[in-house]
C-alpha cells in the first residue's frame, strides 16, 4: 500500500504568551513571559503562586451560553483553537465530505476544574445538587466530540490521554489515519486546563513545581543550572492535518508536511526518565526513521524541556546521543518554548508543534528565554534570550510524558 503525504493546512494556538497563533509568535519573539501570579483561585496555603495562565480569555466568542455551562474549560479552549485552525485552513466541511474528516484531540488531566466544582457540590449539598452536566463537562473525549458535532466531521473521531505526550501522539495518530487513507483530513492536537486548586496543588506536592513566587517571569529556565522546576500553563494546540491531494485539490494553502512520527517508553519509572535519555533517543530515532531521512537533516528541535533539574539534562544528552557531533558543536538548534509559555501538559505538544512549523515558515528559531548560565550537563546551542534567524527545512518536536510515554515528530517546510 502506498502512503498517502500529508500536509498541515491551519493552525490554532492558545496561551499564556496569546490567544492566537499571530499572538503567540509575535509573542515568542519578543520573549514574552505568559507567567504571573494566579488569579483564578485563592491562594491561601499554596506553596506555589504562579502559572502561565491563559488571559482575556471568553468562551461565548466561541459557544453559545448556554452550552459553555456544560462544558470544562479545556473543552472551550479546544473549540476556540479548533474554530482558529479552520478558518486558518479555509476547509468548509460540506455532506460531501463530512465522514471523511475527522478529530482526534486529547488532554492529559481533562476537566479538573468541573470536578472540584462539582465536589464541593456534592459535600456542601448532597448527591442532588451534582450537575446532570458533570460526567460530559469533564471525561476527556468530549473535546474531541464537541469539535466534531460542530463542524459536522463524521469520520474517526478519538482522543489520547498519554500525560504530556497528548498532543504529539494526537498528531502522530491521526498523520497517520490520513497516511492509510481513514481519512482525508484530521483535526487534531491537544488542550488543558489544569490550573485549579488541585492541579497545582498535586504538581506542588510532587516537587515538580518552580517555587519562584516572587519572580514569575523567571520562574521557567530550561537547561540553566538554577532551574527548579516548570511552571504550569493552559490552553490548547491544534493542527489541521490534510491528505496531500486533497488538500491541492481544494486550492489549499499548506503550510508545512508532516514527514515522520515516532514513538517509545521508558519502561522504568513512573515519572522519572529512564538513564541517558534512552527512551528520549529511541523515540528521536524512530521518527527519524520514519521521516525516511538522515539525522543531519534536522535544522531545529523544538526540545520537551520543562525546567525541571534532572528531565533537561536527559533529554540534552539523548539529542546529543541521536545528533552526534552536530549537536555538540552547536549545528543543531535546540530550545525551549515552555521557557514563556509555561507547560500545557497535555496541550504542550500540539502547541509546540505550531510553533515548529511557524519556525520553519519564518526561518527563525525561537529562543530559550532565563537562560543565564547552563548546566554543565546541558551542553547545546539553546538559542540563548532571543530568536536566532537560520535555515529551518526540517525540524523535530519532542514531548515526553509521566509513565515514561515517548513522541517525536517531524515536519518539513512545504516548498512547491
Amino acid at each position: 500500500m502506498i502512503e498517502r503525504r500529508v500536509v498541515v493546512t491551519g493552525l490554532g494556538l492558545i496561551c499564556g504568551v496569546g490567544n492566537t497563533a499571530c499572538e503567540v509568535w509575535e509573542g515568542l519573539m519578543a520573549g514574552k513571559s505568559g507567567m504571573a501570579e494566579i488569579t483564578a483561585f485563592d491562594l491561601t496555603g499554596h506553596t506555589v503562586r504562579l502559572a502561565a495562565e491563559v488571559k482575556n480569555f471568553d468562551p461565548l466568542k466561541f459557544v453559545e451560553k448556554k452550552e459553555s455551562r456544560k462544558m470544562g474549560r479545556f473543552i472551550h479552549f479546544a473549540l476556540a483553537a479548533s474554530e482558529e485552525a479552520m478558518k486558518h485552513s479555509g476547509l468548509t466541511v460540506t455532506d460531501e465530505i463530512s465522514d471523511r474528516v475527522g478529530v482526534h484531540i486529547g488532554s492529559g488531566i481533562g476537566g479538573f476544574d468541573v470536578i472540584e466544582r462539582e465536589h464541593t457540590a456534592l459535600m456542601n449539598g448532597g448527591p442532588r445538587k451534582i450537575s446532570p452536566f458533570f460526567i460530559p463537562a469533564t471525561i476527556i473525549n468530549l473535546a474531541a466530540g464537541h469539535v466534531s458535532i460542530k463542524y459536522n466531521a463524521k469520520g474517526p473521531n478519538e482522543a489520547t490521554a498519554t500525560a504530556c505526550t497528548t498532543s504529539a501522539h494526537s498528531i502522530g495518530d491521526a498523520y497517520r489515519i490520513i497516511q492509510r487513507g481513514d481519512a482525508d483530513v484530521m483535526i487534531a492536537g491537544g488542550t488543558e486546563a489544569a490550573i485549579t486548586p488541585m492541579g497545582v496543588g498535586g504538581f506542588a506536592a510532587m516537587k515538580a513545581l518552580s517555587t519562584r513566587n516572587d519572580d514569575p517571569t523567571h520562574a521557567c529556565r530550561p537547561f540553566d543550572k538554577d532551574r527548579d522546576g516548570f511552571v504550569v500553563g493552559e490552553g490548547a494546540g491544534i493542527l489541521i492535518l490534510e491528505d496531500l491531494e486533497f488538500a491541492k485539490a481544494r486550492g489549499a494553502k499548506i503550510l508545512a508536511e508532516v514527514i515522520g512520527y515516532g514513538l517509545s517508553a521508558d519502561a522504568f519509572h513512573m515519572t522519572g526518565m529512564a538513564p541517558e535519555g534512552e527512551g528520549c533517543s529511541r523515540s528521536m530515532s524512530h521518527a527519524i526513521k520514519s521521516a525516511k531521512i538522515s539525522a543531519d537533516e534536522i535544522d531545529y528541535v523544538n526540545a520537551h524541556a520543562t525546567s525541571t533539574p534532572l528531565g533537561d539534562a536527559l533529554e540534552s544528552q539523548a539529542i546529543e546521543n541521536v545528533f552526534g557531533d552536530r549537536a555538540k558543536n552547536g549545528t543543531l538548534l535546540v530550545s525551549s518554548t515552555k521557557s514563556m509559555t509555561g507547560h500545557l501538559l497535555g496541550g504542550a505538544g500540539g502547541l509546540e508543534a505550531g510553533i515548529t512549523i511557524m519556525a520553519m515558515q519564518h526561518q527563525i528559531a525561537p529562543p530559550t528565554m532565563n537562560l543565564v548560565e547552563a548546566d554543565p550537563q546541558c551542553r547545546l546551542n539553546y538559542v540563548p534570550n532571543k530568536p536566532q534567524p537560520a535555515k529551518i527545512d526540517i525540524a523535530l518536536s519532542n514531548s515526553f510524558g509521566f509513565g515514561g510515554t515517548n513522541g517525536s515528530l517531524v515536519f518539513k517546510r512545504w516548498t512547491e
